[in-house]
């Protein structure tokens, strides 16, 4: 924002007095114009959850909300209701979605290492290029997701559901798919290397 006319009229009456140094008009314009800055945008809070990294977010309902691109390191949304949320290349390392429902969520290429989705709902959900390694699936409901190109080394998918999924170029190195159920899912380029099949129903018995 330009300084004031008035402010500008006290400008020109400094810079034409030579015992007035140059470096002591720019402070004063500098001031002037830091001054005029927009204050800084309040924290995003929704229904009592602060979204930010390490929030509190335990059973709160965020239903169809955008927190694409926001940092949420280490946040707890055990048991929350994230249906058709957008978190669209969020970082979600390390964060605890146990018990959550992420029916239909967006999570295109979120970044979530070391993450939690026990149990999680995340039926529909659209998971492409997401980075979930180390990520603990156990038991979760992903039936009918979308997990094209993402990257999946080292996760747990104990029990899980990966019926119906799309799993084309999924890399799943040294993924734990013990009792899993992979019926249905489309594996076009998808790799395997490593991993364990013990009791999956469906898993590729060629690798």
């Amino acid at each position: 924002m330009p300084p004031s006319s008035a402010a500008q009229s006290h400008y020109r009456v400094l810079s034409m007095n030579p015992f007035v140094s140059l470096s002591l008009v720019t402070t004063l314009l500098l001031s002037t114009a830091v001054g005029a800055q927009a204050p800084d945008v309040e924290p995003m809070v929704i229904n009592g959850c602060g979204i930010w990294p390490h929030a509190q977010c335990r059973g709160v309902d965020l239903r169809h909300v955008n927190l694409s691109g926001k940092n949420l390191v280490g946040a707890d949304f055990t048991g929350a209701n994230l249906v058709r949320a957008d978190l669209r290349g969020a970082n979600l390392a390390g964060a605890i979605f146990d018990d959550a429902d992420l029916t239909a969520a967006r999570l295109n290429k979120l970044s979530a290492p070391a993450a939690s989705f026990k149990r999680t709902r995340l039926i529909g959900a659209d998971l492409e290029f997401a980075r979930l390694f180390r990520a603990d699936f156990t038991g979760a409901d992903l039936a009918g997701a979308n997990l094209e190109a993402s990257r999946l080394g080292f996760a747990l998918f104990v029990g899980a559901n990966l019926t119906n999924t799309n799993l084309q170029e999924a890399k799943f190195v040294s993924v734990n798919l013990k009792d899993a159920n992979l019926e249905g899912a489309f594996r076009l380029y998808t790799i395997f290397p490593g991993s364990f099949f013990e009791g999956c129903t469906g898993c590729p018995t060629d690798q």
